[in-house]
């Protein structure tokens, strides 16, 4: 194993990354290098913990649970993930130097443990952001190990850290909180314009945005919010010609949360895209329909200011 790297990086931000496409070089792993680019450009640095529930052992999980109370994290090593896919190369820990700043990656293993106790470790752990990728798999498929992941991102809301669902993400944050989602026919792959609600054009996710445009690539879609309760809400901020519920933002009696899902990538950057056709990850029809600009680097700009915003006012 290489040298460990320090558990933090003093003053960087903390973001919990539910890394879903672990085996996609581009989309996978280069997305989640766009999704914290942002933040590491504030910061000069950031922190990753990246989950992979779909691949981790139940033993593993267990391990995390006892850490947890302490607000610490179990690293996996290569005998804890027996699913690993090696279409992309396991690693524990791993650093990227960006142009904006360092991104220390490690792995860890999400925690089996119940909604409360997650609460209690993102809070303890002080993480200042979850975020949810995109996934090969199907929340209308649903797997065991999507249980712990559903249950994360309950935890996420109840402690009101911000969280962003991106695709997949979207889906499971909402069937997580009771909403509904199903399969179509086929698949969509499509850069659309967003239509904002009123909700949505004052959002802080799509400032600077009159007309918004998304980089869509799904099958499942989310067709029902979750019903209104006194603790919670799901408030629509967009939808596109092909997808009624784009995204929407998790509200509670006393006012929004800074929590998001888009069904939409924004991490898709043109270069990533580029890379995955070159790799075989994508074909060459999908990057024809992924050519027209979107608008998905100022949406993870906006969701790194709030996270940023939300850590500047927390209690020293």
């Amino acid at each position: 194993m290489a040298n460990p790297l320090p558990l933090t990086m003093g003053d960087a931000p903390l973001v919990l990354l539910l890394d879903l496409l672990a085996e996609r070089a581009e989309f996978g792993h280069g997305g989640n290098l766009e999704i914290v680019r942002p933040m590491a450009a504030a910061s000069g640095g950031v922190e990753v913990w990246l989950l992979t529930p779909q691949f981790q052992s139940q033993q593993s999980g267990r391990l995390a649970s006892l850490k947890a109370e302490r607000g610490k994290p179990h690293e996996l090593d290569e005998h804890d993930v027996p699913r690993w896919d090696h279409d992309f190369p396991f690693w524990s820990e791993h650093v990227e130097v960006l142009e904006e700043g360092e991104v220390h990656l490690r792995r860890v293993a999400l925690p089996d443990a119940d909604d409360a106790e997650l609460e209690n470790w993102l809070l303890s752990a002080e993480v200042d952001a979850v975020v949810c990728t995109g996934s090969r798999r199907n929340v209308a498929v649903w797997e065991p190990w999507m249980d712990g992941a559903a249950a994360l991102m309950r935890a996420a809301v109840g402690t009101g850290i911000p969280t962003l669902g991106i695709c997949f993400g979207h889906q499971l944050l909402n069937v997580a909180l009771g909403g509904k989602v199903s399969r179509a026919e086929s698949r969509t792959d499509v850069v659309e314009d967003l239509e904002l609600t009123d909700a949505g054009s004052s959002d802080e996710l799509f400032t600077g945005m009159e007309a918004p445009v998304g980089l869509f690539t799904h099958q499942d879609h989310v067709v029902a919010l979750p019903d209104m309760t006194p603790e919670c809400s799901c408030v629509l901020l967009a939808s596109a010609q092909h997808n009624e519920l784009a995204a929407f933002r998790v509200h509670r009696a006393s006012g929004p949360l800074p929590v998001w899902g888009i069904q939409f990538h924004p991490e898709a950057a043109k270069h990533r895209i580029a890379r995955s056709l070159l790799l075989g990850h994508i074909r060459p029809e999908e990057a024809e329909a992924f050519e027209r600009e979107h608008d998905g680097a100022a949406i993870l700009a906006n969701f790194a200011d709030v996270v940023l915003s939300v850590r500047e006012r927390k209690p020293l």
